[in-house]
C-alpha cells in the first residue's frame, strides 16, 4: 500500500515536494513533465525540473523521485530517457495524461490516447533503451473524448514493456470535473497483468478508502488533495497503521508549512516576487480545507515584495 504524490506542472516543484514528502506519508514522487520534441535535451534541464538528481534521485529526507517525459517521438524521447537514467535517475515516468490543450495542440499528453500503437512504440522505444534496472512506468488517462479505447491503450502500454501503469479516472475532455470514474480503474486493473495505480479524486481519508475499496488498487496516487490536505499522506498511513482516521493538522501548522515553502521559494531567482507567488498560489488551494487560508490569501493576495509577505506571516504565526 504506497502513496505517490502526482507531477502537477507550476505546482509541484522540488521544493514542493520537498515540503509534502518531510510531513510524511508519501512513499513515492514523479517530477512535473520534461517536454521532449525532436533533440537531446541539456543536463541542465534535467537538473532544473529535477534537482533531486544531484541528490541520489531522492526527496532530502530519502523519498524516491522518478522523471517524467512528456512527448510523441519514440526515438527522442528514447535518448532523453537514456539521459535522464545515466543521471541516476529511479525510473522514467512516460505522460499520456496531461489535459493541458497547448500540449495536446503538439501531440502530448493525453491526445496520444487517440493512438494505442503509438504509446506502444513509445513505451517499447525507451524500455529496450533504458538499463534493466531502472524501471519504466506510464500514466493515462480513461480516453481523450470517451472511454472506447481505454483497454487498448492500457494493454499496449504494457505490451511495450511497462512495469507499471498509473490511471487518472476521467477522460482528458472530463478535465477535472468530478466524479473521477473509479469502478474503471477495477477493470483496467482485472485486465492488466502489471499493477495498475489509482488515481483521481482524492481529498479525504474516506475518498482514499473509497478509490482503494472499489478500484481494487494497491497504490493510489494523489495530487490535488495533498497539496490542499498536506497532510493526507500521513493520515493515510496512520490509518493503515491504527485504524484510526485523524482530522487535517491546525491551521497554526499548516501555515508554518507554507512558511517553510515560501522561505525556500526566496532563495531562487527572482528572489521575493517568485516565493509571493507560490505563496499565493499555496494558500489559495489550502482554502479547501482551511477556512483561515481564505483570511490569509485575502491579506497578500496584493503584495507584491518579500518582506512584506513575511511581515505578515510573522504577524499570523505570533498570533496563532
Amino acid at each position: 500500500m504506497k502513496i505517490v504524490l502526482a507531477p502537477m506542472e507550476g505546482l509541484v516543484d522540488d521544493v514542493m515536494r520537498d515540503v509534502l514528502t518531510r510531513i510524511g506519508g508519501i512513499d513515492l514522487c514523479v517530477t512535473e513533465f520534461v517536454r521532449v520534441t525532436n533533440s537531446l535535451l541539456p543536463v541542465r534541464t534535467f537538473e532544473r525540473l529535477a534537482p533531486e538528481l544531484q541528490t541520489g534521485s531522492a526527496t532530502r529526507c530519502g523519498v524516491p523521485v522518478r522523471v517524467q517525459l512528456l512527448g510523441s517521438e519514440p526515438e527522442w524521447l528514447a535518448q532523453n530517457a537514456v539521459r535522464a537514467a545515466e543521471m541516476g535517475a529511479v525510473g522514467i515516468d512516460l505522460n499520456f495524461g496531461c489535459p493541458a490543450p497547448t500540449v495536446n495542440r503538439h501531440r502530448g499528453g493525453a491526445v496520444l490516447l487517440k493512438e494505442p500503437d503509438v504509446l506502444y512504440s513509445i513505451v517499447q522505444a525507451v524500455r529496450s533503451a533504458v538499463p534493466a534496472g531502472t524501471p519504466v512506468t506510464a500514466k493515462m488517462r480513461l480516453g481523450y473524448e470517451d472511454t472506447s479505447l481505454t483497454l487498448e491503450c492500457a494493454h499496449a502500454i504494457q505490451q511495450g514493456g511497462a512495469e507499471e501503469l498509473c490511471v487518472h479516472a476521467r477522460t482528458k475532455v472530463e478535465g477535472y470535473r468530478p466524479p473521477a470514474h473509479w469502478e474503471w480503474l477495477a477493470r483496467i486493473r482485472e485486465a492488466m497483468t502489471i499493477p495498475v495505480v489509482a488515481n483521481g479524486e482524492v481529498w479525504t481519508l474516506e475518498d482514499y478508502q473509497a478509490i482503494r475499496d472499489i478500484s481494487g488498487c494497491e497504490t493510489v496516487m494523489i495530487g490535488r488533495g495533498l497539496v490542499a490536505s498536506p497532510d493526507l499522506g500521513w493520515r493515510i498511513r496512520h490509518l493503515q497503521q491504527s485504524g484510526e482516521m485523524l482530522p487535517p493538522a491546525a491551521w497554526s501548522q499548516a501555515l508554518l508549512w507554507l512558511r517553510d515553502l515560501t522561505e525556500q521559494c526566496q532563495l531562487r531567482a527572482d528572489g521575493g516576487r517568485y516565493a509571493v507567488s507560490r505563496s499565493k498560489q499555496w494558500a489559495k488551494l489550502l482554502q479547501r480545507t482551511y477556512s483561515e487560508a481564505e483570511i490569509f490569501f485575502n491579506e497578500i493576495k496584493r503584495i507584491e515584495g518579500g518582506e512584506q509577505l513575511m511581515a505578515v506571516f510573522d504577524r499570523h504565526i505570533g498570533g496563532a
